[in-house]
């Protein structure tokens, strides 16, 4: 309220009859400041805690309004007003608080690592979860695989000539497998090279699960379509284009399982085998990654200590010379052009052939398996 002499004055209000009425006024120059401030009253002070306690302790719908006493606010309360609730658990109102324990930031910790998913991503799940590690992971999972499916319609038909030539050999079973990508800075890429593993992985399952008896050695070739379709392995959920489209959701390229081949040998025969270039890295538990794979059958009298150096050689003579057939030791030697495997020169030493190689050893080449990655990527393009 403003004076006639330009002074502003301020209602105090007083309490009188159990109403509250304005009973004088604080002179001073600012609008919001009372003058007179230290002479409220202790009925007023009073009042004012016991409207505050009524505040906090009443509950929607309560009916004991009475047990806080009589006074001026309680039929307007019991009217219909609206009231301050008690305080509800901090978990469901305060997202991310549950963030203030150790114990819950280890838990997150826990779930990162876990998952290698974002920080932001793994904290969400746990708040959908109400932290539940378990769930969280799972959901998680299906959430980065609906952005992926919905990345694998919108990158198709990009070009993927890069990628890896995977090798996983156990026993007499070995497979090589092919998995492509846009650039070779994703083939660098640890979560792209997890991906071949999981894809040997399961074409060596794949392998070891068909019921056959062997008395001599068997090969089998996957395409794409019946790559896809394989299982993830005890350790993952779906398929295996449910991981390739994981992976193309946290990597952000067009990818394709391209193919895979396989071979078991029963006793009596060995598999060499080499991968140019190789890579290992100890998470990938015995993979070895390359450009160019070979996988070579023989058969042997007896399984010597030198086989797997011979096998070693014999899979580098195949990547390096690129052969079409095995041909026999009675062909006569060819030139670089020959396309027989043991007519060609030697790789490590053309003054000789392949078969002139081997025969001393007591050891014989009887198929082989080559992977060029990127291979037919150029004869796609020109069709």
């Amino acid at each position: 309220m403003r004076a006639l002499d330009g002074r502003w004055r301020c209602p105090r209000p007083a309490r009188s009859g159990g109403e509250f009425w304005p009973r004088c006024h604080a002179v001073g120059p600012w609008p919001h400041r009372c003058a007179d401030r230290p002479h409220r009253t202790a009925n007023g002070k009073m009042s004012l805690l016991r409207s505050l306690r009524l505040c906090l302790v009443v509950r929607p719908g309560s009916c004991q309004l009475s047990a806080l006493g009589s006074g001026p606010f309680l039929p307007s309360l019991q009217a219909g007003l609206p009231l301050l609730q008690s305080p509800q658990p901090w978990h469901t109102f305060h997202s991310g608080s549950w963030l203030s324990s150790a114990s819950s930031k280890e838990l997150l910790m826990k779930l990162r690592r876990k998952t290698g998913y974002s920080f932001v991503n793994c904290k969400k799940a746990l708040e959908t979860c109400d932290g539940d590690l378990k769930q969280a992971e799972s959901w998680l999972h299906q959430q980065a695989q609906k952005e992926g499916w919905s990345k694998v319609a919108r990158l198709h038909g990009r070009k993927t000539k890069e990628g890896l030539i995977g090798l996983l050999q156990e026993g007499g079973t070995a497979v090589l497998v092919e998995v492509n990508c846009e650039t070779d800075f994703v083939s660098r890429n640890l979560k792209f090279q997890q991906l071949v593993q999981q894809v040997a992985q399961g074409t060596l399952s794949h392998c070891q699960n068909l019921k056959d008896q062997l008395s001599t050695y068997s090969k089998g070739f996957l395409n794409s379509s019946e790559l896809s379709e394989l299982p993830a392995g005890p350790e993952s959920e779906g398929s295996l284009k449910d991981q390739l489209a994981l992976a193309i959701g946290k990597l952000g390229e067009n990818m394709i399982l391209k193919r895979a081949a396989w071979v078991k040998v029963p006793a009596g025969f060995y598999v060499g085998s080499y991968v140019h270039g190789a890579t290992h890295s100890p998470s990938l538990r015995n993979l070895a990654l390359g450009k160019y794979g070979a996988l070579v059958v023989c058969e042997t009298a007896e399984l010597k200590a030198d086989l797997g150096d011979l096998g070693r050689r014999l899979g580098q003579h195949v990547v390096g010379m690129a052969p079409l057939s095995v041909g026999s030791l009675d062909d006569e030697p060819g030139g670089e052009a020959e396309t027989k495997m043991l007519s060609q020169p030697y790789l490590l030493d053309p003054s000789i052939t392949l078969g002139q190689y081997v025969r001393p050893h007591g050891v014989s080449v009887v198929d082989f398996v080559r992977f060029e990655c990127g291979e037919g990527e150029d004869a796609a393009d020109a069709e």
